[in-house]
């Protein structure tokens, strides 16, 4: 297999396009699960994933774009794959976001370098700390993965630039009882190495809750005082950063718009909160520059190269900032702006959960969502169920688990309505971690989260 700046390289050489870039990722991956307390499977791998994107100019504006993608790591196909690119961008429409390339950049110290690699053996710690949990009577199940991809990206233009992605994260559900007496309980943490997953304090997390599962209570639908710890917090607050678009809320079609312009200036909340993404957030670090392959309304192929930034979406309870590529950025007059692969929540107290819930007369501890799905993009109005512990609160302190609920709620009403928040730490979000694992969020007070119904999920 060829080294992947080869294959950049020699794509470039092939091309017989006006520009060219060129994206490639060597993936490498380790998985382990477990079920019913004990090891079922393990395993690592490796990939490449690369893309030819061939554009042909009909004007300083104008421009046709092809994208062709493939995992083959067979030398002999490249001119394949390059030529079926620029029949691609010889019979596309013309690009609505044509802008010039990004002028030469090459800052890739490490272009030669082979790609990173990772292996089951990053679980050994791991896998020995489990067994301790695997000794007791809860049953665990669980799952932990580590991916680390190398990506390079090189342009007709001159532009090189390469990073590698750790990505790694454990879940694990424990269980209690059987029929109707079933507990179950979740607990997850993002890392890149696995070097700080505390799989003790995890597991002692896991009894705590099925310890309050041991006592029943059944609640209706409605609305009441919500704890969400940071996972759930995390996973309404990625939802919302994915609706940020700035074409959209400029045309009127979401829930950042308002006539005759964007909400950009409204002050979102009371609570001085700032949520922001940023390249270089410690142990949550992304990739410092677009690669993509194809464009969307919140990347564009033309801006491959750009640097990405830290961004303040919300800055101390005010919209700061919307999605725009350069395309759309020139088009309304606003800085061009890169979505973030973290997200972060900051502004709150230094209160703990613990500290929060022992100042709770009366209100629901709410641990996990799942199936989130928008209602009403207008609103940005999500439903979904909760799941593996909801807790009453009384008097400060847990007294049992109650039923599951189907919800509605708005991410943007969430931080209109919330009381309090806590501290800020480092999260997993439950739904949407296979898409979205670097997360720091506080635990919110809301004082009415809407419980619409009644689930039967556990």
């Amino acid at each position: 297999m060829p080294h992947a700046g080869e294959v950049v390289e020699r794509v470039l050489a092939l091309s017989k396009a006006d520009e060219v870039m060129v994206i490639v990722s060597d993936a490498s991956e380790a998985t382990l699960r477990w079920a019913g307390n004990s090891m079922t499977t393990n395993g690592s791998t490796t990939a490449r994933d690369w893309a030819v994107v061939s554009v042909f100019r009909e004007g300083p504006q104008t421009a046709r774009v092809g994208s062709i993608s493939s995992t083959s790591v067979d030398p002999d196909e490249i001119e394949a794959v390059v030529r079926a690119s620029e029949a691609a961008a010889g019979s596309a429409e013309p690009a609505k976001d044509a802008m010039p390339l990004l002028e030469p950049r090459a800052d890739a110290e490490d272009w030669s370098a082979p790609p990173a690699r990772t292996g089951i053996e990053v679980f050994t710690e791991l896998a020995r700390d489990l067994a301790v949990g695997f000794d007791g009577t809860d049953r665990l199940y669980g799952y932990a993965e580590h991916r680390v991809v190398t990506t390079w990206l090189g342009t007709s233009t001159g532009v090189r630039r390469r990073f590698t992605q750790p990505t790694g994260s454990v879940e694990i559900n424990g269980k209690r009882g059987e029929g109707a007496d079933l507990a179950s309980a979740w607990v997850g943490v993002g890392t890149t190495d696995f070097t700080d997953v505390d799989i003790a304090g995890m597991l002692a997390d896991l009894s705590r809750r099925l310890d309050w599962a041991g006592t029943r209570i059944d609640l209706p639908a409605g609305r009441y005082e919500t704890l969400m710890p940071p996972s759930t917090v995390a996973d309404m607050m990625i939802y919302m950063s994915w609706s940020m678009e700035g074409r959209g809320a400029h045309e009127g079609h979401s829930a950042f718009a308002r006539a005759g312009g964007t909400r950009v200036g409204e002050r979102l909340s009371e609570i001085p909160l700032t949520l922001y993404s940023d390249p270089e957030a410690s142990g949550l670090e992304y990739q410092p520059f677009v690669a993509t392959r194809a464009s969307s309304e919140a990347m564009s192929v033309f801006d491959n190269g750009l640097s990405a930034r830290r961004v303040d979406w919300l800055r101390d309870g005010v919209i700061e900032s919307l999605i725009y590529p350069r395309a759309t950025a020139a088009e309304y007059d606003a800085p061009a702006t890169v979505p973030g692969d973290n997200l972060l929540l900051t502004g709150g107290s230094e209160a703990t959960l613990d500290e929060m819930i022992a100042r709770t007369e009366r209100g629901l501890l709410l641990t996990t969502l799942w199936y989130i799905r928008v209602v009403d993009p207008a609103t940005l109005l999500l439903t979904g169920l909760t799941r593996d512990g909801v807790y009453l609160i009384e008097n400060g302190e847990v007294v049992g688990a109650v039923n599951n609920f189907r919800f509605n709620e708005s991410p943007l009403d969430l931080l209109r309505r919330a009381t309090e928040a806590g501290a800020t730490e480092t999260t997993l979000p439950r739904e949407w971690k296979d898409w979205f694992t670097r997360t720091a969020m506080p635990p919110l007070r809301i004082p009415d989260f809407h419980m619409s119904s009644v689930s039967q999920a556990t």
